[in-house]
């Protein structure tokens, strides 16, 4: 008898150096929703900090970009249709006015952003709810699940954010049952490690400052095709 040969699993992509480009990307029904490059900060492989600051050039959908521009929130309520149906463009989009510094731990199903101004202030803790990230080879791929939690920086009051989009999330069908009931205990799990300052919110995050050597990150050829 012949013997069976057994396809090695594929190895999983190794941690990112410091200072090297991840990608960060929302990817929905084969398509990348956005794609924005980030210098990695530290990676054990499991758990990932990334680091964000105005100018980095990004890709994003037409509808949240003409929402920035213009203030009207109603081409951003008309995103999550797009979302929904796959019919979504997307163009290039400037950060601004904002430093941005996050961490992804492996399996999660939320994401930590600490915002701050570029001198160094803290403006708040941002818990960002989504499916837990797959690594590529150029970075992360979630899908943003709209509902966030938004923390004061000296973590003493919090308030939760886009409810109203996460139900409508829901009623499209982008936010499926089971993706609702693992964001319910992410929700709670989160509260928990707030309320007893466990987890990242058991010690205070400094003020972070992109090293001055380098360049802003760009997104690499074929960033906006899902397939990486």
């Amino acid at each position: 008898m012949g013997s069976t040969v057994t396809a090695a699993a594929p190895a999983a992509p190794a941690p990112f150096a410091c200072g090297t480009t991840v990608v960060r990307r929302d990817v929905h029904l084969g398509r990348v929703w956005s794609a924005q490059p980030h210098r990695a900060l530290s990676d054990s492989g499991t758990l990932l900090e990334i680091g964000y600051w105005p100018g980095i050039r990004a890709l994003a959908p037409t509808t949240w970009t003409t929402a920035l521009r213009t203030g009207d929130d109603s081409s951003r309520k008309d995103g999550l249709e797009h979302l929904a149906s796959g019919s979504w463009e997307l163009e290039p989009w400037a950060w601004r006015d904002t430093v941005l510094r996050s961490r992804f731990e492996t399996g999660s199903w939320f994401s930590l952003h600490h915002f701050q101004s570029p001198a160094g202030e803290p403006l708040r803790l941002y818990v960002n709810f989504e499916r837990p990230a797959v690594r590529t080879r150029i970075g992360i791929d979630t899908l943003d699940l709209l509902v966030d939690l938004v923390v004061d920086p000296d973590l003493s009051s919090w308030r939760w954010k886009d409810e109203d989009e996460y139900a409508h999330g829901r009623r499209l069908g982008l936010v499926t049952e089971a993706d609702h009931r693992a964001v319910d205990h992410a929700r709670e799990h989160a509260i928990g490690l707030l309320q007893e300052r466990r987890g990242p919110f058991g010690f205070p995050w400094p003020a972070w400052a992109p090293d001055p050597a380098w360049p802003l990150p760009v997104l690499p050829p074929g960033a906006q095709q899902a397939a990486l």
